[in-house]
């Protein structure tokens, strides 16, 4: 099982590329379900993930074909498919879960193991199903799987006003893909607004979709006899700009984030310049310099839904506060057990203590090196900024989490100037 070793107390100076969205990346493969025609897709990051989301739809009958060096990557559905996610497939990533739409409404039927994915609390798909089920779809959950099918005599699933009981962000993304295909129109309410499920409706548009409303908590479809192929690019992601924002921000230096789009993190960039942080956007990308983590400020804060301050980007912020100026405090609330890399931060040196769920940072820490074990994907990356401020050497264990969302993040930190490196 690999490691990253990595020695702290340098500077991060120089330019990185940021790759395409982990979360847009993989409900667009899915979209290559809802039609017979090719569906290529640019800017796909090579992350675990997305092998594991490659290999389940060709376990269907996808092909898959990957060309050029910036992550090109052509899907096509056109032959007889078989609709089952199994479990050993779907265990590893609950992002399987979003076969389900585009399944259902390709070939009437699915069978789609209950996924699984970073253990960081409750992921319900009971708003999937409920959405599914307004359309028309017959839906019982047998044996630890998904079975859903159109009743008898209906060949294609139902526009429905949908209203979901939470903003769910893979909820919107497989309502919609299957709401594509529906006949009549599909209204989305309380949907999810983040932007890969804005990138994800442009793309569907690129086939012949008609959406409106996406990037709002209401989205409308006019489903569609039948989808084509297109081209896409897959949107920057914003998770991993923000911890590379986060990186530099504790470590010090001046970076240059090629590719990162300063518009989809408003609510960190805001927090970053109030803790001292200069953050300077364009067009093409994002520049940041930073003194260090021990000259910023800490600062407070609540996760929830976009556009406020992500969940997938508190772990990261909280390795920045605990070593920054003054106390704060970070508000968990989307997920209930995402903490997990507190206890990894205390052994470096953190001062923390959890109260429900918020956690309280004491800020100022002196970090110092020590074996961590990363819990999930952005615990990981928290624990990597952590080493790179820590005196002497840091060992993060168990970075297969890292590997499902980063894109050769320790690659990417050596380009900067950090030291680190991966050990077999």
């Amino acid at each position: 099982m690999d490691r990253l070793l990595i020695r702290g107390g340098r500077r991060l100076c120089g330019e990185v590329t940021i790759s395409g969205a982990k979360n847009a990346a993989l409900p667009e493969l899915c979209a290559a379900l809802l039609t017979e025609e090719a569906l290529t897709l640019r800017n796909v990051p090579r992350l675990r993930d997305v092998a594991t989301m490659r290999t389940l739809l060709e376990r269907m009958g996808v092909a898959v074909q990957t060309h050029g060096e910036r992550g090109g990557m052509t899907l096509h559905a056109a032959g007889p498919l078989d609709p089952v996610a199994p479990y050993e497939l779907v265990k590893t990533m609950r992002a399987s879960i979003l076969v389900l739409g585009p399944l259902l409404a390709r070939c009437g039927h699915a069978r789609v193991s209950l996924p699984g994915g970073c253990a960081i609390g409750s992921r319900p798909v009971d708003q999937h199903i409920k959405g599914l089920q307004a359309m028309g779809a017959e839906i019982a959950v047998e044996h630890g799987d998904i079975v859903a099918r159109l009743p008898a005599g209906r060949s294609r699933l139902r526009g429905a006003r949908i209203t979901t009981d939470m903003v769910t962000v893979t909820g919107t993304e497989n309502l919609m893909m299957a709401a594509t295909l529906a006949e009549g129109q599909t209204v989305l309410e309380n949907a999810a607004q983040e932007p890969e499920v804005v990138d994800l409706a442009e793309l569907l548009i690129c086939m012949g979709a008609r959406i409106e409303g996406h990037g709002t908590s209401r989205i409308v479809i006019e489903g569609a006899e039948a989808l084509h192929g297109a081209e896409h690019a897959v949107v920057a992601d914003r998770i991993e700009a923000g911890t590379f924002l986060c990186a530099v921000a504790a470590a010090g230096g001046e970076a240059w984030l090629a590719a990162a789009r300063a518009d989809h993190l408003d609510a960190v960039i805001d927090k970053l310049r109030d803790a001292g942080v200069t953050v300077e956007e364009a067009a093409d990308g994002i520049r940041v310099h930073s003194p260090g983590g021990a000259a910023l400020k800490a600062q407070s804060f609540r996760t929830t839904e976009y556009p406020g301050f992500p969940t997938d980007m508190q772990a990261q912020f909280m390795a920045l506060n605990a070593i920054a100026q003054g106390p704060s405090a970070v508000t968990e609330t989307i997920f209930e057990n995402r903490f997990m890399h507190v206890q990894e931060l205390v052994r470096l040196g953190a001062q923390i203590r959890i109260d429900g769920r918020t956690a309280f940072v004491e800020g100022g820490a002196r970090l110092s090196g020590a074996t961590v074990m990363a819990t999930d994907l952005r615990a990981s990356a928290s624990l990597v900024i952590a080493g790179l401020v820590a005196e002497g050497e840091t060992v993060v264990d168990r970075i297969y989490h890292l590997d499902r969302g980063y894109d050769q993040m320790e690659v990417k930190l050596r380009a900067l100037g950090a030291d680190i490196e991966r050990i077999a």
